[in-house]
């Protein structure tokens, strides 16, 4: 095997040449500076490291961004950066902790493949989006570039006083220094680098009142309080909802960045979700998607996937949560939701898709949302309503900041509601065929 095909043997098929499976990050330490006029990014991130392996270097992720000095525990080393791979020879033994810090500046864009598209670091017109997943993050700083590699984080940005900037994290305070503001997050709670994110553009900020923990909108002032009140003021009540179904909420608050630009699609990171000024309406299709990212944070962001082939585990629960707030909004319920998106499904192709394992080119087809969605619900109506709630409850409490598998769930399944219910899923998550409509349709 070359070295090479060795480096890369533990990347997760979906994102290959990303990740280093011989090391894990614990902490991220990240003191950033920003000047939008510009597009400029100067970077000093210190990554507290644990080796889990022998390996003969270290492998972080790092594109389109220029390191300018690297030091392991403090001793400057010499270092290689190709294709986005920023590389340290150093034998290394398993248990072994060391820092490593990465001195970096350069102009931030996305990162673009054609199998999984373009993501990270993107320039507005007045401001910055990263919507990271599956592959962005390395855009914008230096990381083991894995879903099953959470971290917690402190981050210190500084740019322009007119200018807001969110992370998703809580935010420690701000000061200003000559013509900067330096904003101050610290992430406890691990969190995978994809969910890592930074908004920033002038922005002000809107608290919701009655939610179980903050709960913010943060949009240009264009929007007033009452358009966003009436538009984004319904994801306290979504989140006391989801709460009561699924367990407490995973993090100390929830934030929502509207941006000035219109956006295709919302995205959900850590605490916080991200929309396009077009999202503020009081549409069902605006409406199911803040369900959708806002669900996510139990999820994807608080149970995570291990390798990004089990998206269903996110997408198809946060798809049926959708159905759930439009049920108990009264605008449908869950069973019309189910028969009328069975029907679509059923017009669509699907000998090229399964479910537990879609392939990077349809991770997020819409197919995978609604498939799953609609396994989600066959596994409820198998259970009865007690005995699904509890279990899922269950699955979100024992694996909370955790990382999950197709495998891990249909074993939780089996033991909380039989081998029959495995046997149920089964052909959902693991044939092309699709199976007949759960519920009355089917009778």
């Amino acid at each position: 095997m070359s070295k090479s095909a060795a480096l890369h043997a533990g990347s997760d098929p979906y994102v290959p040449r990303h990740g280093d499976p011989n090391v894990e990050v614990l902490h991220y330490d990240l003191t950033l500076a920003y000047k939008v006029e510009g597009n400029r990014l100067d970077g000093d991130a210190i990554l507290t490291c644990r080796v889990l392996a022998e390996t003969d270097g270290l492998h972080l992720d790092l594109h389109g961004l220029h390191p300018q000095k690297v030091f392991l525990d403090g001793r400057a080393h010499r270092f290689t950066h190709l294709r986005g791979r920023l590389s340290v020879k150093r034998p290394l033994t398993a248990g072994t902790e060391l820092t490593v810090r990465v001195k970096y500046s350069g102009k931030p864009r996305p990162i673009s493949t054609r199998t999984l598209g373009s993501a990270g670091w993107e320039e507005l017109e007045d401001g910055v989006i990263v919507a990271a997943q599956p592959h962005g993050a390395p855009t914008w700083f230096p990381c083991n570039d894995r879903p099953d590699n959470k971290a917690t984080y402190t981050l210190r940005f500084s740019a322009p006083p007119d200018y807001t900037v969110a992370v998703s994290g809580e935010l420690q305070g701000t000061s200003r220094k000559g013509n900067a503001v330096t904003w101050s997050y610290e992430q406890a709670v691990p969190m995978p680098t994809y969910l890592a994110t930074v908004q920033i553009g002038r922005y002000r900020r809107l608290e919701h009142a009655g939610g179980p923990v903050p709960v913010r909108t943060i949009a240009p002032p264009t929007f007033s309080a009452e358009d966003l009140e009436s538009s984004f003021g319904a994801q306290t009540a979504m989140l006391t909802f989801f709460a009561g179904l699924f367990g407490d909420y995973p993090f100390a608050s929830y934030t929502a960045v509207i941006t000035e630009d219109e956006l295709e699609i919302p995205l959900e990171s850590q605490g916080l979700s991200t929309f396009g000024s077009n999202f503020v309406d009081t549409d069902w299709e605006s409406m199911r998607l803040i369900a959708h990212e806002l669900s996510h944070q139990w999820f994807g962001n608080s149970v995570t996937l291990q390798r990004w082939q089990d998206i269903w585990l996110h997408e198809g629960f946060a798809c049926y949560c959708e159905w759930l707030w439009a049920e108990e909004s009264g605008i449908s319920t869950v069973q019309a939701e189910v028969e009328k998106h069975h029907e679509l499904l059923a017009g669509l192709p699907q000998d090229d898709l399964q479910l537990a394992d879609p392939g990077p080119e349809l991770m997020f087809d819409d197919r995978v949302y609604k498939r799953g969605a609609l396994a989600v619900h066959a596994l409820r109506l198998h259970c009865g309503d007690e005995r699904f709630f509890a279990l899922v409850s269950g699955w979100l409490t024992q694996h909370r900041a955790g990382n999950v598998s197709t495998e891990m769930f249909l074993e939780h399944v089996g033991r909380e509601a039989g081998e029959e219910a495995v046997a149920l899923l089964s052909p959902w998550l693991f044939e092309t065929e699709l199976p007949s409509c759960p519920g009355p349709a089917s009778d």
